[in-house]
């Protein structure tokens, strides 16, 4: 049984850091593709960043460029998100993704595992 349990949300301030982490079960964690989605209330579940099956590739959206870090540890089965200098504009629900195909992916339809997600809400 495949299982995504994202763990880390909480509610912070502006500026502050959070890391989220995604454990992982039930499928071959290091033969996936694994991102970070996030969706906030009304809005669709948008594209936060995305690692390789070695983390040789990474991609973000724009937003997240240069204060998210997505990272992975294929020996725990652990995805994870560190977010720095949070805004206001980052409350939402946070879910992590699995995608076995070959090509690493930015949309959310190839990704074919999800988890239920976790809350990060960031204060001004």
């Amino acid at each position: 049984q495949v299982q995504l349990v994202e763990s880390g949300g909480t509610l912070v301030q502006a500026g502050a850091s959070l890391t989220l982490s995604c454990a992982a079960s039930g499928f071959t964690f290091n033969d996936a593709n694994m991102a970070w989605f996030r969706q906030a209330p009304g809005k669709e579940r948008e594209f936060v960043a995305v690692t390789s099956r070695t983390g040789r590739a990474i991609h973000y959206a724009d937003f997240a460029k240069g204060r998210f870090t997505i990272s992975r540890d294929n020996a725990k089965n652990i995805l994870s998100l560190q977010m720095n200098d949070l805004k206001p504009e980052d409350t939402a629900r946070y879910y992590c993704a699995a995608d076995r195909g070959l090509v690493v992916q930015t949309t959310a339809a190839p990704f074919e595992y999800w988890g239920q997600g976790t809350q990060v809400s960031v204060s001004s």
